[in-house]
């Protein structure tokens, strides 16, 4: 089995601003590892907020690469145990790496990934489309450019709340709000109850996220169900989470991949969590993986492929919010020809 790393710098259609930061573009790697005529592939971007640079996760994934190269045939959740002790200090090389070793391995097996888990996809909930921090006449224009089902509105300004009211004026659709540590205490439970009644669905972490005093209070009070995001990146998180938040949206990059993300959704379910996964403006490669978590989850934000100008792959097909899996097996991804980058040496 060969490794195999391509980096890649991802260019948006619109910039991208939450609570904390902006940004035009997104550097990204992605992880090939090839056996015979097999390829498979997998992603993490670069996220300054966590320290995660693609040059730190080519650094660690080549430190093992005798190890990644020597090891086969072994099932995904074993090769994640093998791994894990090596790379639980670079949790987004080990998203990628889990996550090319898993289609790798399913498709070498002829199936999808789903196929494997013994999921059933016919109940698969829609992914909502974000539209970012900006004037309100710039988000407005946003959200009539993309019509859509459900939309995700990132807050985090001295005018939130105006800010749905305008939206509403437009569409129909859900709207979920991801405050990204903005918010106080009350401040959040003071804003639910007005954004419950401009049709919004759940806010997502709304403070910050060591704040687990003042989310209990949220929790308590909150008319509308609170979502963890920068609380909840690892398996030991979702006890930590459980009666301070409603639900959970998992972050393969966060956690290390696709096989510790199942678990974790898995656990939450047993919690009577609500679950969901989300993105961090991947390409078709990372966002085709979530796709075979859809089985698992009440919700998904799995639209990063759709906020680039070009994308490196090809993948599952998003329409409307609803997900069309590849007819390619593993986690169904190929990359663009034209996109391709020579492999990196060492």
């Amino acid at each position: 089995m060969q490794l195999i790393l391509k980096s890649f710098q991802l260019k948006l259609k619109h910039t991208f601003t939450i609570s904390r930061e902006s940004y035009d573009s997104q550097p990204t790697l992605i992880v090939e590892l090839k056996s015979g005529k097999f390829s498979g592939y997998g992603e993490a971007t670069s996220n300054p907020y966590y320290g995660i640079t693609i040059q730190k996760m080519k650094d660690d994934l080549l430190s093992i690469k005798s190890i990644i190269e020597t090891t086969e045939n072994t099932s995904p959740e074993d090769f994640w145990k093998l791994i894990y002790p090596r790379l639980q200090h670079n949790m987004f090389a080990l998203c990628a790496l889990d996550l090319a070793y898993t289609d790798l391995y399913t498709r070498k097996k002829g199936i999808k990934l789903y196929e494997y888990w013994g999921f059933s996809i016919k109940n698969n909930p829609k992914t909502n489309y974000t539209i970012g921090i900006d004037s309100i006449d710039k988000m407005i224009a946003k959200l009539k450019e993309k019509p859509w089902p459900i939309y995700k509105i990132k807050l985090g300004t001295s005018e939130d709340l105006q800010i749905i009211q305008e939206l509403r004026k437009h569409t129909q659709a859900i709207f979920r709000i991801d405050a990204n540590c903005a918010w106080g205490v009350d401040e959040t439970i003071k804003n639910a109850i007005e954004l419950k009644k401009l049709g919004v669905e759940f806010i997502e972490q709304p403070l910050k996220a060591d704040d687990w005093y003042g989310q209990k209070e949220v929790f308590l009070k909150s008319a509308l169900p609170i979502i963890a995001d920068e609380s909840c990146l690892i398996e030991t998180d979702i006890e930590k989470c459980y009666n301070h938040f409603h639900g959970i949206n998992v972050k393969l990059v966060k956690c290390g991949g696709l096989t510790s993300a199942k678990r974790m959704l898995l656990k939450a379910k047993k919690l009577q969590m609500k679950t969901m996964v989300g993105c961090m403006t991947e390409s078709s490669v990372g966002i085709s993986a979530i796709a075979h978590l859809l089985p698992l989850l009440d919700y998904v934000d799995m639209d990063g492929a759709l906020l680039l100008s070009q994308d490196i792959a090809k993948g599952v097909i998003i329409n409307n919010g609803i997900i069309t899996y590849s007819e390619l097996n593993g986690t169904g991804v190929e990359l663009n020809p034209t996109s391709t980058l020579p492999k990196e040496k060492g």
